[in-house]
């Protein structure tokens, strides 16, 4: 199917700058790990004192909340000057940095395929394409694949994305959106496959939107959120409503269908069954349970709930009038149920796949079979069963590893794709040093196709992956992968890094990361300690890692950090730790807790002001995962962790670099700014704490391949300055 070009003849410079690099010694002299206090900007501290719930909290850099004003802009510019300027010392290893992960991305990265009738749609970056560019085969999967949105073209410097896109059921049109500086705030446009050109519709205000076609390819259900000059400062990414909007019309005239009358900070996600007969809806705001609507997709009827006010987590299908239903009602580690369209609710509810020893993650309905993705102790199985819930078979798997759990831009969060009347079943696998590979499954004939692995230029058959399971402060036997040489020292001196997130029921699995391998060439270990707080054991391990138990998710990454000094993989002085976001709060939790165990740190995009999170972005969406600081019970849980009210006068914090984003749209910037200023103000040691504000950037969705390379390039030799790498 795919054609590939030499991998040889097409990277050869890059290739061969990686092996000079990596050849020779780092020409950079031995530098000092310690900085001058004194280099830091100025940051006022202001005598800001709130009183909350009878507890004075102080709050002397309120002032860098507006990013706006001049004072912070002026302030973020000489932050960004320090870093600059701080790792200037190790440009030449940012440039052997950059040449190595450029000839790791530089090779072709191709998506799942996505078949939609008869055309099969993935993505491909080829080279050092900022983006991927989402193709179509015609006919038969193994077809000439063609262009049919190329984001590279949208803007010069690769800084206006393609978010997300949702073909029709023939194919024939597409709907997608794309924004700009990584803000997500898309915009939807339909592009026609025929024509290769993006019809009149234009919808705006369509960040994180779902689509969901009808049947015909003539319309089709989204949420959007209001225009932002309509609703109160704050509230942009709330008020989201569903609307049926058709091919060819304004739409200003496209009919409401729900959402009115729901909390403000709720996300719809409206969807189409297998056979787009019926339109599916769920309403998330609580990652930990959500209320699932259906109805036939012209619309005519209101919508029936399926799953509404149950505490749990529930999504579906349609098939020959039956409802099939992932749930973790009464099951924590999910099911699978079954009931007919004319009585949908939880009564009547019949296990089709009971729960099992793993999680149930996903399943789809391809040629009529029930298709199943289990992980067990953090790794994929695919189980193949009969619409009656009778077991067929196991598809043969390369290895302990992950059927990609994200298909980057699709829209969805689905493991594997096929469609309810052919018998290929289309999925990826990888793990952390196995490259992505792509494959079909055929259900009827059990013949296993690959269709295009991803090459890598380095040997990665010297690395291995170990899994091991560890004790937290609890007795919680908690997991994580650890990942280095196969030969290496067990000499409790080996740099080290330390990555976690545990939080909103997100599952970190194995799949690859070519952003670790600068770390591993240089004899570093790379770790991921599956904490609680994340889905990766089910809502139990969830639950047990949020709201009053967020503590457990430090707890277990602390225990993890101990566990690799026990074992002698390193020392405190040769250990780093790194997350975002929801892991940014984790590595800010870190640091201020436990300085002692780290000599390093990244945390990027993070919440570090864990009592005003709710009045930022969409801050408010989440007290269901953290608590509400209006509450003066659940007050206490974040007023004992938040990492800018714990920064302590007079310790000696490990270096820190701290990351976030101007066109950040989930995340406020003040978190990032407040935490520096104070860490910057109340170290006693000599370790760096530094300040890296991304211009024309987001969350993180969207960026540019090129400012990702530099942007770890330059997180690397932070890194490895400080963890002693630098001979």
């Amino acid at each position: 199917m795919f054609q590939r070009p030499s991998f040889i003849d097409r990277h050869t410079s890059v290739i061969a700058l990686l092996l000079a690099s990596l050849a020779v010694t780092l020409t950079a002299r031995a530098q000092s790990q310690t900085f001058d206090p004194k280099s830091y900007p100025p940051a006022k501290r202001g005598d800001t004192v709130d009183v909350l719930h009878d507890t004075k909290v102080a709050d002397p850099y309120r002032w860098l909340e507006d990013e706006q004003s001049d004072e912070t802009q002026a302030w973020i510019d000489a932050q960004n000057k320090l870093t600059q300027t701080t790792l200037a010392r190790f440009a030449n290893l940012k440039k052997q940095i950059a040449a190595e992960l450029e000839a790791v991305y530089g090779v072709d990265s191709v998506s799942n395929l996505h078949p939609h009738m008869q055309r099969y749609f993935f993505t491909r970056r080829t080279g050092l394409e900022n983006h991927a560019k989402v193709y179509m085969c015609e006919s038969d999967y193994r077809a000439t694949p063609r262009v049919v949105i190329n984001p590279n073209k949208f803007s010069t410097d690769g800084t206006v994305a393609l978010d997300w896109w949702f073909p029709s059921r023939s194919g024939s049109l597409i709907a997608y959106g794309k924004s700009s500086g990584g803000s997500e705030k898309s915009t939807l446009y339909i592009r026609s496959i025929r024509t290769g050109k993006d019809m009149p519709d234009v919808i705006p205000f369509t960040q994180y939107c779902s689509v969901a076609w009808n049947r015909a390819g003539t319309g089709f259900y989204y949420n959007r959120c209001p225009d932002p000059a309509t609703v109160p400062a704050g509230e942009e990414n709330f008020h989201m409503r569903v609307y049926y909007h058709k091919v060819g019309t304004d739409c200003k005239e496209d009919r409401y269908v729900w959402g009115a009358g729901r909390p403000i900070d709720e996300e719809p996600r409206p969807y189409s069954s297998s056979d787009h007969k019926y339109l599916l809806l769920n309403f998330y705001r609580d990652p930990a349970k959500n209320d699932l609507y259906f109805g036939p997709m012209r619309g005519t009827e209101p919508l029936q709930p399926v799953a509404e006010g149950l505490d749990a987590i529930t999504r579906g299908d349609v098939v020959d009038d039956r409802l099939i239903l992932l749930t973790n009602y009464q099951a924590p580690r999910f099911r699978i149920c079954t009931t007919t369209v004319d009585k949908p609710t939880h009564d009547n509810w019949l296990d089709l796949v009971p729960q099992q020893k793993g999680v149930i993650s996903d399943f789809a309905v391809i040629d009529h079979k029930l298709v199943v993705h289990v992980t067990e102790d953090v790794h994929s199985r695919l189980l193949v069963f009969n619409l009656d819930g009778r077991l067929l078979e196991e598809v043969p798997l390369p290895g302990a590893g992950t059927v990609s759990a994200y298909q980057p831009g699709i829209g969805t969060v689905q493991a594997f794709a096929g469609t309810l009347d052919e018998p290929g079943l289309f999925f990826t696998f990888s793990s952390w040093v196995v490259p992505t590979t792509s494959y079909r499954y055929d259900l009827q004939t059990h013949e296993l196709e690959k269709l295009h692995q991803r090459e890598c230029p380095l040997d990665l058959g010297k690395y291995e992956t170990k899994q091991l399971w560890y004790d937290s402060k609890d007795g919680t036997r908690v997991p994580m992968f650890i990942v280095a040489n196969k030969n290496i020292k067990l000499d409790g001196n080996n740099p080290t890094l330390l990555y976690g997130y545990g939080g909103f029921n997100v599952s970190f699995y194995p799949y690859y990361r070519p952003r670790i391998l600068p770390l591993l060439e240089r004899g570093g270990v790379w770790v991921l300690a599956n904490i609680r707080g994340g889905g990766e054991l089910g809502q139990q391990w969830h639950d047990g890692g949020r709201r009053q138990f967020k503590q457990n998710c430090f707890d277990d990454f602390y225990a993890a950090a101990e566990k690799l000094i026990e074992l002698k993989y390193t020392n405190p002085a040769k250990l780093a730790c790194k997350g975002g976001s929801n892991g940014g709060l984790l590595i800010g939790a870190a640091v201020t807790q436990r300085p002692d165990l780290f000599q390093a740190a990244i945390s990027q995009v993070p919440l570090m002001d864990m009592l005003r999170f709710h009045k930022w972005g969409m801050g408010a969406q989440w007290v269901h995962e953290y608590g509400d600081p209006e509450n003066p019970d659940e007050f206490k849980w974040v007023h004992a962790y938040s990492p800018y009210h714990n920064v302590k006068d007079g310790v000696d914090y490990p270096a820190t670099l701290i990351v976030t984003a101007e066109s950040d749209n989930r995340v406020d910037t003040a978190h990032a700014f407040k935490m520096t200023a104070a860490m910057q103000h109340a170290t006693s040691g000599t370790r760096p704490i530094l300040l890296r504000c991304e211009r024309k950037a987001g969350h993180g969705a969207g960026k540019p391949l090129s400012m990702r390379i530099q942007n770890q390039s330059e997180d690397w030799a932070f890194l490895m300055w400080q963890l002693g790498m630098i001979e």
